[in-house]
Order: structure tokens, then C-alpha cells, then sequence
């Protein structure tokens, strides 16, 4: 697949499409995810801790990014996001380990949906 840069400035890219249901706003959506600064670091993943992440879809929970890239993705699908600071922690950062200014990277693997 290719990547497709949003008129946001999302970057999202279909690592594997899924063949179940499509995330749309309202849903409540569980996501397993790994979280990368673009220098490589790793500073989260809910697959390491076995531990899958549920928030309702475009109703402000997550980061912008989030809130947009996971729309549209299938359950079962695979999509790596590339998310610019301002759809994700801003001139803030985040707990110490998300610097100011950061574009991140994640891998979300939509697990289900309802």
C-alpha cells in the first residue's frame, strides 16, 4: 500500500487492510499499538504489556492523530500513522518521555469495534 497524507498532514500508510467491520466517529474501538519517535525510540506499546486500549472514536479522548487515522481502518486491519506534533502532544510533549514538538509514529492494529 501507499501512503496518503491527509489535509491535516497525517500520514497514514495500510500495512495489512482488514476484512471485519470499518471504525467510523462513535464507535468504541480496541486497538493493540506500538509508539515510536521518528529517531527509532520506542515509548509505549500496548502489545508488550498484553493490554489492548479501547476509547470511543472522534469524541476527543486521543491525541487528533489518532482520532483521525484510525477512522476508515477494517477490523484485523494494520495501519502505520505518522503524526505531526500538532495532531499529536503539540509544544507540550508528554510525560517526559514525548518531547516537545515531536512527530510520532505509530503501528495501531484495529482489534474491534462497536
Amino acid at each position: 500500500m501507499s501512503e496518503v497524507t491527509t489535509a491535516s498532514g497525517l500520514i497514514f500508510e495500510d500495512v495489512s487492510v482488514g476484512s471485519g467491520e470499518t471504525a467510523s466517529a462513535g464507535m468504541q474501538v480496541t486497538v493493540h499499538y506500538t509508539g515510536w519517535l521518528t529517531d527509532g525510540a520506542k515509548f509505549d506499546s500496548s502489545k508488550d504489556r498484553d493490554d489492548p486500549f479501547s476509547f470511543p472514536l472522534g469524541a476527543g479522548h486521543v491525541i487528533r492523530g489518532w482520532d483521525e487515522g484510525v477512522q476508515g481502518m477494517q477490523v484485523g486491519g494494520v495501519r502505520k500513522l505518522t503524526i505531526p506534533s500538532d495532531l499529536g502532544y503539540g509544544t507540550r510533549g508528554a510525560g517526559g518521555v514525548i518531547p516537545p514538538n515531536a512527530t510520532l509514529v505509530f503501528e495501531v492494529e484495529l482489534l474491534g469495534v462497536r
